[in-house]
């Protein structure tokens, strides 16, 4: 299982974690060394009604944050003016001082 954080547009956001499979992961941040994912990006992409069916079971994977071990990616909704810091969908490459 993956780690991975979803940031939504939300004021009261929580960042959440949640579980997904390998097979989940591979397809919502297929490039090699991807972390980074935008839904806009993975609907474009898979389309809505696969990206819906994809993450249906992960939402009943909810990770307690004091047992996570380390987050693997991270999904971000409602907020694609973000993608310019992230030009290679890689947390270690981010852009910042734009």
């Amino acid at each position: 299982m993956k780690n991975v954080q979803i940031i939504d547009g939300a004021g009261n956001c929580t960042y959440s974690i949640f579980e997904f499979s390998e097979k989940q992961f591979r397809l919502i941040f297929p490039a090699k060394g991807q972390d980074i994912e935008f839904i806009e990006d993975a609907i474009a992409r898979l389309g809505d009604k696969e990206v819906g069916k994809l993450l249906k079971p992960a939402w009943k994977r909810l990770a307690k944050k004091e047992r996570v071990r380390g987050i693997h990616g991270t999904l971000f909704y409602e907020l694609s003016f973000k993608k310019k810091y992230y030009p290679t969908k890689r947390d270690a490459e981010m852009i910042t001082g734009i």
